[in-house]
Order: C-alpha cells, then structure tokens, then sequence
C-alpha cells in the first residue's frame, strides 16, 4: 500500500512539472551520468535509452546543446568517443570549458600554468605558457599528486595578484570502477592555501549556462537542463533563470530530492523518460 502511495505520489509530481513546460524551446543536456555511465579505461557505455532520446529531441524540433564538465580529453577527442558508443554529436553541439578558459586567457593576456589532464594539453597549444601569471586546474585524475598540487601552489603564492582559474567546481564524479574525486576538491585546496577564490569557467557558473542558450538562440525561461548532478547541472541552469530537471542516473542520490538549497522542478528515472515528457507537450 505504502509503495502505491509514493508511486501515486511520483506520478502526480510529474504531471505537475510538465505543466510547466509549455513555451520550451531548448534543451540542455549533461553528458556523463545523463548519457552515458562510466568512463576512464572502459570508455563507459550508454544508458539504456539515452541514445534514443537524443535522436528523439532533433527530430522533434527543439533546439539542443549538450553542456559538459569533461576535462579529461579535448572536446573533439570527446565527442569521438561518444559517437563511437552510438551518439549522434557533433563538436559544434558542445559546450565544454576548456574552449572558454581558452579565450578568457587570450582576452586577459593570462599565461597559465597548467594542472589538468594529459589528454586535456593539446586544448591550450596556442598559449603562450612562459612565466605564467595564473594557474588553470581542471580534472587531472592521476596529475593530481602532491609534486604538481605544491607546484601551482607555488606559483600562485609568487604572485602579487593571484588569478586561479578552474574549469568546474564537481566535488566528485561517476567511472565503471565508481566515484572519483573531481576538480573541485583540489581548487577548494588552492583556495585555502593562497587565500584566492577561483574564477570557475564551466557548470554552476552563469556565464558557462548564458553560453549555451547563446549557441542555442533562445531565452533562459525558454529553456531546460537536465542533469544528474543537483547543484552543478539543476542549481547552476536554475540561477541562469533555466527549468531543470534531474535524471535518477549517474551521480544522483535519493538524498538529493531534500538538499537543503536546490530542489529540481522535476525528478525522472532517466534521459528517456524525461524527453517522453518533453515531446508529449510539445503536441499539446
């Protein structure tokens, strides 16, 4: 009895948000934990469903943008391996912050010094990275030792005006193998050494969300993101002015449905059922 109640209760939860849909124009769309689980060695493998609910949000007229924290690889080495696992991406789709650290450091005439991944290197080839005047951290997985943590350390504690860049501020993420550590952590790290806060160039801030809905041409209100992360992916779009919603897949927790700040205007079990929903109310 108590299992109908709470079912009752979802449904009746889900039909409340769908109401608010109407005027949606845009979607966006985290990628890990949305997409696809895991990562790493394994490459990770779609979630059931998932590669159909993309096709099924292009065919339907919507305008789509796919918003991604990955820092581990370049965004065309990225989407490779997403097309490789049966997606239908293209690199221009995708929003990532490495291209959008890139210009704020030409626009400052910043020369970083780099903590990030290996495979990330190649995003910053056209930066002049002699006597570095800030420091950008991303997801450095293995990168992330003592030697190069005091290293930035070091060359941000030289500066007279320290400038730390991050590209997100995930405290952790999902692989095959499970959770991992993400960027945030060793940023909250830097931060309480060098007394400085990090300018974050990627998921909650809003300048990275205003760049999505500029690709896509459309008004915050016109939009939706739909992530598993609560208050990077349903938070960040909600300060944007963006309806969220969060998929019971990757990261998520139950305790999520009763963070203390950030409640999502929609909770689903998955990609799929959620672009069900969206495109039923669309023909409304």
């Amino acid at each position: 009895m108590l299992q109908l109640q709470a079912a009752g209760r979802a449904v009746r939860a889900m039909a409340e948000w769908a109401k608010q849909l109407a005027g949606i124009k845009g979607v966006v769309l985290d990628i890990s934990g949305v997409l696809y689980d895991g990562g790493g060695e394994g490459g990770g493998v779609p979630i059931p469903g998932s590669i159909e609910a993309v096709e099924k949000i292009k065919a339907s007229g919507l305008k789509l943008r796919f918003c991604t924290n990955e820092t581990q690889a370049t965004r065309g080495k990225f989407v490779a391996k997403l097309q490789r696992l049966g997606f239908n991406i293209l690199v221009n789709e995708v929003t990532a912050p490495a291209p959008a650290a890139c210009r704020i450091l030409k626009e400052r005439n910043l020369r970083p010094h780099l903590l990030i991944h290996d495979d990330l290197v190649p995003e910053f080839d056209q930066l002049d990275k002699a006597n570095p005047n800030c420091v950008v951290i991303g997801d450095a997985a293995d990168n992330f030792s003592y030697k190069n943590l005091n290293e930035a350390f070091r060359v941000l504690i030289g500066l007279e005006n320290p400038i730390l860049i991050s590209l997100g501020r995930g405290r952790y993420y999902k692989e095959t193998d499970g959770l991992k550590l993400d960027v945030g952590v060793y940023m909250k790290a830097l931060e309480y050494a060098c007394d400085v806060q990090a300018e974050v160039v990627g998921k909650p801030a809003k300048m990275f969300f205003q760049s999505a809905l500029a690709e896509m041409e459309v008004e915050p209100q016109q939009a939706i993101m739909i992530g598993d992360d609560i208050v990077n992916d349903v938070g960040g779009a909600q300060q944007c002015g963006m309806r969220a919603l969060q998929v019971r897949t990757g990261k998520y927790r139950p305790c999520d449905e009763q963070h203390p700040e950030v409640k999502a205007d929609g909770y689903v079990n998955n990609l799929a059922e959620a672009v069900d929903i969206i495109v039923k109310q669309l023909h409304k």
